[in-house]
């Protein structure tokens, strides 16, 4: 029996095995379910590797998220938006003389030497908490057993009462279209061509279907809208051919517009793949000892409580089939899973009414069901949509464009009305919805909602003021302050 610093006190196996738990993954997940392991007693390592990119591109510990994801976009997403600011200052009485111009290198090495220091943290934590972190690639050996593997091709086996595979996902390419691996970089689609279009550059974006897959199609169509205003191009239902370099370095991109059946092209500085994400499970050992994966995802089949088709194993994050591809969610069930490895919790993930938001020039934040979803689920006639059209005050003054500002409250129709889906999109939609999700762990009604007293002047008040329903189809504009 190990004691833990809660004073509790936990079975530990290191008896028997090297470690209680071996997590493979430095990634957000399993890096919080690492530290929340060893922080209940249990002796702990982790195993994190990055494989470098088709372009060679490698980063440091703590996954997708910290290196080239959520926290390396939001900084040049913010870039952008202080692009847009400067131009709204004038308006307020700034006087900029000059013309302004945004420099990359500045902000790239800024934004690289900010995650260089969370690598840095995230070495410090484990440190701190006694995890032992090992640089190596993991690989299944058997349910007890994990093999490291270091770059230098040095083995090293370790045993444990419990595997964890917290190995998330990559980007795709589409490996059909010639010259795709070869000349192309991946990324997020919209946020991306934002932020992009935000610092000045020329970016369109190349649709083979629909924007915002999975969202409620009506705000994905307003955060488009409001891209295709703020100078991103959009080439809508076209397929990539092919990828050419041209002898001045530039690439030729070749596309058919599936409508009209005619091929295009044009060139390009730079192109990027944003054709979603594939799981690492190919190299973990999984087939060998027979966990059960989607076959048509490749991601792990888990039960309610991360376990995988084999005992002792789990798995969760990106990895799992059917969870969100987020990495809050990834935190939570990681620390949820290490309380329950160790005995001190039976408590299981809540992957219900998981609020997010996509980080694009105008930001759109949701928690709860897609208004589709909604009538796909209750009926049409069992819902009732209340929405708004509003004018965040700071654009006013500025002069800026407020058409796509939009908020959407899907409701039961009967009853208390229950709320069953919440949409905003608009400036700090992120900072909005995160507020709005605690409701929903709680039951919020559309009754909670009016009688909730809204902070004036912000774009937060208009949705506990929404009173117009879709169904009465009266214009849903907010008028007055």
């Amino acid at each position: 029996v190990t004691a833990t610093t809660s004073g509790n006190t936990s079975f530990s196996a290191t008896g028997q095995y090297d470690y209680d738990l071996v997590v493979i993954g430095g990634g957000s997940g399993g890096l919080a379910c690492s530290k929340e392991a060893a922080g209940l007693g249990l002796k702990v390592a982790v195993l994190d590797y990055v494989e470098p990119s088709v372009r060679g591109t490698k980063w440091g510990l703590g996954g997708t998220c910290v290196n080239v994801g959520c926290i390396p976009k939001k900084l040049m997403h913010q870039a952008a938006l202080l692009g847009t600011a400067v131009k709204h200052a004038r308006k307020y009485g700034w006087q900029i003389s000059g013309p302004v111009y945004h420099d990359w290198a500045t902000m790239a090495e800024a934004v690289q030497n900010h995650v260089k220091s969370l690598n840095w943290g995230h070495r410090v934590q484990l440190q701190d908490k006694k995890v032992t972190y090992l640089n190596m690639k993991g690989s299944l050996v058997d349910e007890h057993t994990v093999k490291g593997l270091t770059k230098a091709g040095k083995e090293t086996v370790l045993t444990a009462k419990n595997i964890v595979i917290a190995t998330g996902g990559r980007p795709k390419y589409p490996t059909n279209i010639p010259g795709a691996m070869e000349h192309g970089l991946t990324n997020v689609a919209l946020e991306c061509a934002g932020f992009l279009t935000g610092v000045g550059l020329d970016t369109t974006v190349m649709v083979r279907s629909i924007a915002l897959r999975g969202f409620d199609q009506q705000m994905a169509g307003l955060v488009t809208d409001y891209m295709e205003a703020y100078g991103t191009k959009f080439a809508w239902k076209c397929v990539p051919k092919r990828l050419d370099k041209l002898s001045s370095g530039a690439l030729r991109v070749t596309w058919t517009d599936t409508q009209t059946g005619n091929e295009h092209e044009d060139t390009y500085d730079s192109v990027l793949w944003a054709v979603g994400r594939a799981p690492e499970t190919k190299a973990v050992g999984l087939d060998k000892l027979g966990v059960q994966l989607n076959k048509e995802t490749g991601k792990i089949v888990v039960g309610a409580d991360e376990s995988t088709s084999v005992p002792n194993i789990y798995a969760f994050g990106d990895i799992g089939e059917g969870r969100p591809e987020l990495t809050p969610t990834a935190i939570k069930a990681g620390k949820l899973l290490a309380r329950r490895l160790a005995g001190q919790s039976t408590e299981l993930m809540n992957y219900d009414s998981v609020p997010t938001t996509v980080f694009t020039p105008l930001e759109y934040g949701c928690v709860g069901l897609s208004e589709h979803e909604a009538e796909k689920r209750y009926g049409k006639d069992n819902i009732e949509v209340y929405h708004a059209f509003y004018k965040p005050l700071e654009f006013t003054v500025a002069g800026h464009d407020a058409n796509q500002c939009y908020i959407k409250v899907v409701c039961e129709r009967d009853g208390d009305q229950r709320i069953l889906g919440l949409h905003f999109t608009g400036p700090n939609a992120g900072e909005v919805t995160q507020g709005f999700a605690m409701g929903f762990q709680c039951g919020a009604t559309y009754s909670h909602l009016l009688q909730t007293v809204g902070i004036h002047p912000t774009c937060a008040e208009e949705v506990v003021k929404v009173n117009i329903t879709k169904r009465s189809g009266l214009d849903a504009t907010v008028t007055g302050c």
